[in-house]
């Protein structure tokens, strides 16, 4: 009973663990047999009349049988979009074939397919080359590869394989090198870390199965990889892109990467890199920019399904006020809703009156409140927001009639919101219930779609469903059977599905049902947690006015534009809490920076201990939530006094380090940047890192290295070569040459945090709350190398008014500030450039201190000057130098002679808003 009740809320994974033991994630039950397709002739190729592109024409070279007759004619189109980023396209030459709208995923269309040939120019050149990649092919048997304009190396080659292209399987290969580094492909947990493992399964679609399977198809479906190659001593990257949203294999077998897709088009991007940042910049200027997120959005959250009354979520609140641990936050999971029915309030446990008493209180402080609201709507004739989506004719169907599932609330219908009537109801029903509870977000959950049963169902009529005062409401209890007789249901080539090819429709929507327009939800599927987030994002912003903030379990290509992401239903065990960093890495890659794992996992009860580790790592996740299941023992931070004394601290430096995870979200934005980014993304050239998963940046220089095992007070970390200094005591540093692992000291309350030289960080005081914390004044922390006489260092930080829906540099609305230092023999120079400084002003932001790393000797001669101050303003501020006895502990893993001392100047009052230049000399004592 309790098993079930830990899994995830959709699924008994118990018995899909039992099929992935038997199987032992061999896909060998998907596998192609031989002779699947013999391949096609490239039969003519022209230069499109409108220019810029390419358009060909392909031709069936034999017939086979398997898995469905052979699509005779192709058309290929080709288009460098960029200087940076290729399109190769194959389609039906003949019929339109379903892509992703590009209503949901704005992009560059693609020329029609009406059945005519386009005409122009013959292409005859055996190559067709852009700024950075090139596009060879052969005509007979057609292939094709993208090149590296700049050295010819093959980026994609297909040449050693046929491609197949049927109506409900399509399958094309890539030779790869064997040294190559691949990341993405998900979303699944990757027991092996980051890297991508030859021969494990990498099936994409979208399903509501614990995080806790392994290598299994899960949430989101991201099929996009990163390939980072390690050429001459350097780390070059680019990325792959398959934009279909139908079903798939992906088989990586170390020198090859096979797709084997059940439907769509092959419409391939190519992204040029050449380092991991750029990959993901040119990604996330394809699929959308990651949204901003509001300031407070970088606070600690807290949750747990099982609040069961208001009382309750009260005493939380004060339980964390009065242990002095930081809390932004506070969530409600289906607890607030009346028999589980979205957008309701529970009468009861949750009386109207009291809860907006309750907001009005917390909102006041500065906190925030956000609720859970599933997809399915309960079929009640006298629920109110049943009855106008059926008057609105709104949700997805199954012959003709709204398709019948069951969730939380009993049978309940699901919203298309493929349909523009579906998205206007659905931001109608968000406006009323914002005007019922002022929420200041929504967490969108069981998107993937989720059902309880499987196949064609209806209301029974020798039962009640849901069954009253049941323990196991996840249970099927509508009649259902299985739809066996359409090819969408049972497609001739079976998927990995739930990591034991198992139906597409189990436990979802069955795949013959049908969307807006006849849409099939055998191809629109994975789409579904995507077009519900955008929905729910015009929602937010259009009654708001505000920055919307909203998290999501189902994700897609270009879902980051819109939300956040957790990772779902994990589990307390220390091998889930080391798979949680794998699984965020892989969602900056997405371009979904905004991510976290349930902090001391959604159940069962995790040891004290664990937990102690978990919040040390989980401080520093982008999204940082505690989450629990209803069936677990409380673990708020502060039910252990042990796990509270971690939370203070890790927690308390998070919230010194608000505004660098704030500007690192305003860089994400304008760029993809990945808050939380595996090492090699800022040490490319560093092979030793390639498959580092158990320490990550945040940023570019700030590197995590938490307790990922039982009983363990140390870490044994990786440093690429550098000097790396101790946040939590900057007297402490390493100086590596990245040879070897170095062993930290990591007591129960403590996680090793480090900052890389060359690394100007701003940072606050810190708080309880991130209202009063980003009102505190700023200290910057100049890391320079150890011991250096030349070197330079720089940072940034963007502050602005976080209610404005964008995130824009705007006078009188938002400051960014770079930093600059450098260290010339003796002579210190620390200065900063302003842009827009006017809302720093107007906010009474100040510098009060300045940190600096890696000198030798003692401060004197200090000078400052500040554009548009007086002399007397700066004297006022009556700054000082301090530090100069505090020689710090280094641990090298080479030998060194020199000795660094900090040197800190204290007392000043520099505005933020204006740039300033400070200059000193080191002086060093005989």
């Amino acid at each position: 009973m309790l098993a079930s009740i830990f899994s995830s809320r959709a699924l008994l994974w118990c018995l899909l663990l039992l099929s992935l033991a038997s199987s032992n994630g061999v896909l060998g039950a998907a596998s192609a047999p031989p002779n699947v397709g013999s391949g096609y002739k490239l039969v003519s190729l022209v230069e499109h009349p409108k220019g810029g592109a390419l358009v060909g024409y392909l031709q069936l070279k034999r017939r086979t049988s398997p898995y469905g007759p052979d699509i005779p004619r192709l058309r290929l189109f080709v288009r460098h979009e960029t200087k940076d980023r290729i399109r190769v396209q194959i389609t039906d030459a003949d019929k339109q074939r379903w892509e992703v709208p590009y209503n949901l995923l704005q992009r560059e269309a693609a020329p029609p397919v009406t059945g005519g040939r386009i005409t122009g120019v013959p292409f005859t050149a055996g190559e067709y080359a852009g700024e950075e990649l090139v596009f060879t092919y052969g005509r007979d048997a057609f292939w094709f590869a993208v090149h590296r304009k700049s050295n010819r190396e093959a980026l994609f080659n297909t040449s050693n394989g046929a491609l197949v292209f049927k109506d409900q399987y399509l399958e094309v290969s890539t030779t790869l090198p064997s040294d190559a580094a691949l990341y993405g492909l998900g979303e699944s947990t990757q027991p092996g870390g980051i890297r991508l493992r030859p021969n494990d399964p990498y099936s994409i679609y979208t399903t509501d199965i614990s995080a806790i399977n392994l290598n299994t198809d899960l949430y989101g479906s991201h099929p996009v990889y990163m390939d980072l190659r390690n050429l001459a001593g350097g780390g070059v990257a680019h990325a792959v892109l398959l934009l279909n949203s139908n079903g798939m294999d992906v088989f990586y077998r170390g020198t090859s990467l096979t797709y084997k897709v059940i439907g769509g088009l092959l419409d391939f991007y190519f992204f040029a890199g050449p380092t991991p940042l750029t990959v993901v910049d040119q990604y996330t200027s394809m699929i959308g920019r990651p949204a901003p997120m509001p300031y407070w959005a970088f606070g600690f959250h807290q949750c747990r399904w099982g609040y069961k009354n208001l009382s309750v979520v009260e005493g939380v609140v004060e339980g964390y006020r009065n242990a002095n641990i930081p809390l932004d936050v506070i969530w409600n999971d289906d607890d607030h809703m009346d028999a589980a029915k979205d957008f309701t309030l529970d009468p009861v446990n949750y009386p109207r009156p009291k809860l907006v008493a309750f907001l009005d209180k917390i909102h006041a402080q500065g906190m925030k409140y956000i609720v859970l609201i599933d997809p399915g709507i309960a079929v009640n004739s006298s629920y109110g927001v049943y009855q106008r989506g059926m008057e609105r004719d709104v949700f997805v169907k199954l012959d003709g009639q709204p398709y019948l599932a069951q969730v939380w609330p009993g049978p309940v219908y699901f919203p298309d919101f493929l349909n523009p009537n579906g998205v206007s109801w659905w931001i109608d029903e968000v406006r009323r219930f914002h005007d019922l509870v002022p929420v200041d977000g929504l967490w969108i959950d069981m998107n993937e779609a989720s059902n309880f049963c499987t196949g064609k169902c209806a209301i029974p009529t020798t039962h009640l469903c849901p069954l009253p005062n049941s323990t196991t409401p996840w249970v099927c209890c509508l009649d259902c059977k299985n739809l066996t007789n359409t090819r969408w249901d049972e497609p001739p080539y079976k998927i990995n599905a739930s990591g034991q090819t198992a139906r597409l429709g189990f436990n979802t929507i069955a795949t013959s049902a049908t969307h807006y327009n006849g849409v099939l939800e055998y191809n629109a599927h994975s789409l579904y947690g995507f077009s519900q987030a955008i929905a729910t994002h015009q929602a937010l912003k259009r009654l708001q006015g505000k920055r919307p903030f909203i998290l999501t379990r189902s994700t897609f290509v270009g879902s980051g534009a819109y939300a956040a992401h957790w990772t779902g239903d994990n589990k307390g065990t220390w091998e889930n809490l080391r798979y949680s960093i794998s699984t965020m890495l892989n969602f900056g890659i997405f371009g979904m920076p905004m991510v976290g794992a349930d902090i001391c996992g959604f159940y069962p009860s995790p040891t004290e201990e664990l937990c102690n580790r978990w919040i040390e790592l989980g401080a520093f996740y982008p999204f940082s939530r505690d989450h629990a299941n209803f069936a677990s023992p409380r673990q708020e931070l502060y039910v252990w006094e042990s796990v509270a004394k971690s939370a203070r601290n890790a927690l308390g430096m998070r919230y010194r380090l608000l505004s660098y995870l704030y500007t690192l979200n305003y860089q994400a934005h304008l760029t993809g940047a990945p808050v939380a980014r595996p090492v090699f993304f800022s040490f490319p050239d560093f092979r030793p890192c390639y498959g580092l998963s158990t320490q990550y940046l945040l940023g570019a220089g700030v590197m995590v290295s938490p307790v990922l095992e039982q009983g363990a007070t140390s870490v044994s970390a990786m440093f690429p070569p550098g000097s790396w200094y101790n946040l939590f005591d900057t007297t402490k540093v390493v100086v590596s040459k990245g040879e070897g692992s170095v062993k930290l000291d990591a007591p129960l309350n403590e996680i090793n945090v480090h900052v890389y030289q060359n690394t100007i960080l701003p940072m606050q005081r810190g708080g309880t709350i991130s209202k009063e914390a980003r009102a505190t004044p700023f200290t910057l922390l100049v890391a320079f190398p150890f011991g250096a006489t030349e070197a330079d260092a720089e940072g940034a930080v963007y502050v602005d008014d976080d209610e404005r829906p964008e995130m824009v540099l705007a006078e009188g609305q938002a400051t960014y500030v770079r930093f600059y230092a450098s260290v010339r023999g003796k002579a210190v120079t620390v200065r900063s450039e302003v842009e827009m400084g006017s809302y720093s002003l107007q906010n009474g932001l100040l510098i009060e201190k300045l940190s600096v790393l890696g000198l030798e000797g003692a401060g004197k001669d200090l000078t400052i000057q500040v554009d548009g101050a007086n002399s007397t303003v700066i004297a006022a501020s009556s700054p000082s130098f301090s530090g100069a006895d505090a020689e710090q502990q280094v641990h090298h893993d080479v030998g060194s002679s020199k000795k660094s001392v900090m040197v800190e100047v204290g007392g000043l009052a520099l505005p933020l808003g204006r740039s300033f230049t400070m200059t000193w000399n080191m002086q060093i004592e005989a």
